[in-house]
């Protein structure tokens, strides 16, 4: 089986369930309160095990009781954590994030050890990310030392799936490296100064990316579905409908789904439609890694 390297982050979400999200200044009581494991590194790790990938993790906790849970929970899940590196000096990444009746949310972010993963920590597992089937990264850890593994990958015609969350300018090096982006509506829009609000005005974005270097686009649009941009040429592909309770790891699951599809070399089209399904099971649950669902989920 072709292995998939995941560099990122992992961060212990802290998470309040209330009817609505506060206002600046005020305080809401009667919520219900869950701690879950997080970052979007891990819950795409987890989400890709979970569905039968064979997952290597790059990522950096701290020397704490968080960073313990997550690195015992990772083998639990099954996903390979040799190069799950331990900072003394920074503290393990937290999320505090809010949801509301309706299963939106707000997210803050204290990144912690997630910082402070280097180039030089990520060399250590370059031959893993030289030899794997399909290389994932995220924005929750410094630019720099993605680029850095995303040229490895791509100097071994690697394919690399970068989920540009939380979005921010990408430099040329990093973008030329890229098989396949997977922005959301608002990413996408950050990334390209392109507002998306439909079909047309996704395709318009996803020919600005193709045109700084990435191979192909997919912008994943919530309930309308996914908007994949390949060769010149876009579609929708639509949702599944379901009841949201939760869309806290939605796009995380998608990513993870998506490169077990690409490892099983399954055409892009077919490899969104099984990360759709898994996206949309993650939604009806509550929590970040646990809402991912198990491959028997989605025969």
């Amino acid at each position: 089986m072709k292995r998939i390297v995941v560099v990122g982050s992992t961060n212990t979400d802290m998470v309040v369930k209330a009817a609505r999200i506060p206002a600046p200044g005020e305080t809401i009581l009667g919520g219900r309160f869950l701690m879950n494991p997080g970052g979007k590194g891990a819950n795409q790790a987890v989400a890709a095990a979970r569905l039968g990938g064979d997952v290597v993790f790059v990522a950096k906790v701290g020397d704490d009781l968080f960073g313990r849970e997550a690195k015992a929970l990772f083998a639990k899940e099954g996903v390979h954590t040799e190069y799950v590196f331990t900072d003394s000096g920074e503290p393990s990444g937290v999320a505090l994030i809010m949801v509301d009746a309706k299963g939106e949310n707000c997210i803050a972010v204290a990144s912690g050890a997630n910082a402070t993963l280097t180039p030089g920590d990520v060399e250590a597992a370059r031959g893993e990310i030289e030899n794997a089937g399909v290389v994932l990264m995220q924005l929750e850890t410094p630019v720099e030392t993605l680029a850095c593994a995303a040229q490895w990958a791509a100097a071994k015609d690697v394919p690399v799936v970068l989920n540009p969350a939380p979005a921010c300018k990408l430099p040329a090096k990093l973008l030329k490296c890229l098989s396949l982006i997977t922005p959301n509506e608002s990413e996408a829009e950050l990334l390209t100064g392109v507002k998306v609000r439909d079909e047309a005005s996704a395709g318009e974005a996803a020919g600005v990316l193709c045109a700084k270097g990435v191979k192909r686009v997919i912008v994943t649009m919530g309930a309308k579905g996914a908007f994949v941009y390949s060769d010149g040429h876009g579609v929708l592909v639509p949702a599944q409908k379901v009841k949201a309770v939760d869309t806290t790891a939605a796009g995380d699951v998608f990513n993870g789904a998506l490169a077990v599809a690409l490892t099983e070399d399954r055409p892009l089209m077919a490899a969104v439609n099984f990360a759709m399904k898994a996206a949309a099971i993650s939604v009806t649950r509550m929590g970040a890694q646990a809402s991912a669902p198990y491959r028997h989920e989605l025969q």
